[in-house]
C-alpha cells in the first residue's frame, strides 16, 4: 500500500440511537446515567442523553483501522470538542498530513476529525499508522 499527503478516507455512520449508547455503556462499563437516562440528563440542562466521548473516538478509530488495519495504528489521540446526540449522523475523516520513513518502516501521520450532519466537530485528533 502507498499513501500520499492530502489523501483522505471517510466513513459515515448510521444515526446515533439511545440503544447504541446503552450498548456502548455495557461494552465499556461506563454507566453514567447522562448517557441513558433522560430525566437525569435534562435535570442538569441537557436536551437529552448524549453519546460517550469514547464512543465517538471509537468511530474515529474505525476510519483508521478500515484503511490501515488495526495492527498498524501506532498513535491515536483526540480532543473531545462537542457532545453527540441521538439522531446525529457522524462522519469520521482521516487525512494524511505526512509520510515518513523511520527505522526502515513507512509511517503516515494523519489528522482525524468526526463531524455531525449538523456541522459540529465532535472530535479532532491525530494518528500515526504504519503503512504496509
Amino acid at each position: 500500500m502507498s499513501v500520499s499527503v492530502g489523501e483522505s478516507r471517510s466513513l459515515e455512520f448510521p444515526a446515533l440511537t439511545r440503544t447504541m449508547f446503552v450498548k456502548y455503556a455495557g461494552a465499556s462499563g461506563d454507566f453514567n446515567p447522562m448517557h441513558h437516562d433522560d430525566t437525569i440528563a435534562t435535570q442538569v440542562g441537557n436536551p437529552s442523553v448524549f453519546g460517550h466521548g469514547m464512543l465517538t473516538m471509537g468511530l474515529a478509530g474505525r476510519v483508521l483501522t478500515d484503511w490501515f488495519g488495526a495492527e498498524a495504528t501506532r498513535r491515536f489521540q483526540v480532543r473531545f470538542a462537542k457532545q453527540v446526540w441521538p439522531g446525529d449522523v457522524l462522519t469520521a475523516t482521516a487525512t494524511v498530513v505526512a509520510v515518513r520513513e523511520e527505522a526502515g518502516c513507512t509511517f503516515a501521520d494523519l489528522d482525524v476529525v468526526v463531524t455531525s450532519d449538523k456541522g459540529a466537530e465532535a472530535v479532532r485528533g491525530a494518528a500515526t499508522c504504519a503503512v504496509a
